[in-house]
């Protein structure tokens, strides 16, 4: 079974499972397809997170392919000459914002170590629907017209943006979308590998384009790109009820914040609660205030920063966040708790602004499993078009502070780090230790909250895949508590008010992706505020 956030990657995706590929063949298959019809979410010129099960080997394996900053940006690079930092929608359009991409690179040592097809075979689908064309659909239509400032650079506008250089405007839904640059560009990699993305000409280009943005320049160079490696790391795994939820560690704050979440609602009967009602939105509001204090405090790239990832899972000290939830009344801003293993002084990064990303989830007929979320940051990325891919704007992740009150922010710039990420792809396991769901959503910083209430959904009230997909949203992310408008639910709002909530009604537009495996077989989900599709082979 497929789930992806588009149907075109789906049935590429489902095109590798029925010539004899594994769900990580799949997976490469429908990010190539991605590339092409949802560029301002995701592609080659981003990067990703990806939780890999080997049922027979009975084994998770985590691949980051995370973006790094260049190796000569320092903790000023988004500051202004006058030593102020950047305003964040000036700093994320152009080069400067692009971190080295991480795709390619991750997807290549994937495949080394899991993959089942030829490494070409899987760019099929995407060659041929980036040489053919697809019509573009009202979403990427939408996209377009909200990003004007793809005009500023000459490859995307003659790419997203009709010909008539008078009235240029965005391609009006159903126009046949033909991408030859991008075409070209996947068929060099499908042949020589993530060499012919990472040196060369594909290289060249980026860097140039990165380094002559007017205005907004990178310090990226050609040795950036050639020494990008990605990462093979272990899952973060903690039961909840009886299952045991497994996700992604450090750089990004996903895994670890959802599992904190869940560890402090396990002392409540959530169960017994109706979905949606005040006490059940309540509860899980007042753990994300506190999990999300942890996460501004203590994580960023642990490979830069001391994340005191056993501390914060610890289930004593849990308990005592859990213990400061006043069941009847909103507790206000939350601050951060001392875990075990906190070194030094710290200073909150508290930034919430991330957006862009998708999340594709991925079941093959041998029960291997792929739960996979990429992203190119805000919608369009840098908003630069190379080679007919669009790069990332992740480094405006960071915090563009260093320090607070002379303490250091853990999520400052430094070269070759990556900046923290809320990305969370997710597997569950049940009791006997076999896969139970795959799960993960788009959605920047509120990507945490969607996936936790999600698994809510799954485990305390045993939706299906799809009713927990499609169920309303609730956030909190140490802030406003948010409610998403449009779903009926003004008593619960009235509610939350009573108990002291500042509540905003406002759009929560998540983009879960899932599949679930029940003693009947599988069940899958695709967010009905997106245009995702499952697709199964019976």
């Amino acid at each position: 079974m497929v789930s992806t956030a588009n149907p075109h990657a789906s049935r590429a995706a489902l095109d590798i499972l029925q010539a004899g590929g594994n769900a990580l063949d799949a997976a490469i298959a429908a990010q190539m397809a991605l590339s092409v019809v949802e560029p301002q979410s995701s592609g080659i010129g981003g990067g990703l997170f990806l939780l890999h099960w080997d049922d027979d080997a009975r084994e998770i394996v985590a691949w980051d392919g995370r973006e790094k900053a260049p190796m000569a940006a320092g903790s000023d690079y988004f500051l202004k000459p006058d030593g102020s930092p950047m305003k964040w929608g000036e700093a994320s359009i152009g080069g400067r914002a692009v971190g080295v991409p991480g795709t390619v690179a991750a997807l290549w040592a994937a495949h080394r170590d899991h993959g089942k097809l030829d490494w070409a075979r899987l760019f099929a689908p995407a060659i041929t629907l980036a040489r053919d064309g697809f019509a573009v659909s009202p979403r990427l239509h939408a996209a377009i017209a909200k990003s004007p400032k793809l005009l500023v650079n000459e490859e995307a506008t003659g790419l997203y943006y009709t010909s008539d250089s008078s009235i240029r405007a965005p391609l009006p839904v159903g126009t046949t979308f033909r991408n030859t640059k991008l075409a070209d560009t996947l068929e060099k990699i499908a042949e020589g590998g993530p060499e012919a993305f990472y040196t060369g000409e594909i290289a060249q280009q980026i860097v140039e384009a990165v380094r002559t943005y007017p205005g907004n320049a990178s310090v990226m160079q050609l040795s950036d790109l050639e020494g990008f490696a990605p990462t093979r790391r272990e899952a973060i795994c903690a039961p909840y009820r009886a299952f045991r939820v497994c996700g992604m560690p450090p750089p990004t704050s996903g895994g670890l914040t959802t599992l904190m979440i869940l560890g402090m609602l396990e002392s409540y009967d959530i169960g017994a609660m109706r979905p949606q009602s005040a006490t059940a939105v309540h509860l899980f509001a007042q753990a994300s205030r506190l999990a999300y204090a942890d996460r501004a405090l203590y994580m960023a790239d642990a490979d830069f920063a001391d994340v005191p990832v056993e501390g914060l899972l610890d289930k004593a000290y849990l308990r005592q966040r859990a213990g400061l939830i006043d069941p009847a009344r909103d507790m206000g801003s939350a601050d951060a708790g001392r875990p075990a293993g906190n070194q030094g002084r710290k200073a909150a990064d508290s930034k919430l602004k991330e957006f862009g990303t998708t999340h594709l989830a991925i079941v093959d007929g041998e029960g291997n499993a792929v739960s996979m979320t990429s992203s190119v940051e805000r919608s369009f990325g840098s908003h630069i078009s190379v080679a007919g891919f669009i790069l990332n704007s992740q480094l405006t992740d960071f915090s563009f502070i260093a320090e607070r009150d002379g303490a250091p922010v853990a999520n400052r710039v430094a070269g070759g780090k990556r900046p923290r990420s809320s990305m969370s792809p997710t597997l569950v396991f049940d009791s006997d230790g076999a896969l139970y769901a795959v799960v993960g959503s788009p959605g920047g910083s509120r990507i945490i909250e969607y996936v936790s209430w999600t698994l809510l959904n799954l485990i305390d009230w045993d939706m299906d895949m799809q009713a927990a997909i499609s169920a309303p949203r609730v956030v909190n992310r140490n802030s406003a508590t948010e409610v998403e408008a449009g779903k009926g639910l003004d008593i619960l709002v009235r509610r939350l008010k009573m108990m002291n909530h500042r509540v905003k009604e406002r759009p929560l537009v998540s983009g879960l992706h899932g599949v679930r495996i029940t003693d009947g077989g599988m069940d899958g989900g695709a967010d009905p505020r997106r245009e995702g599709v499952v697709l199964e082979i019976q």
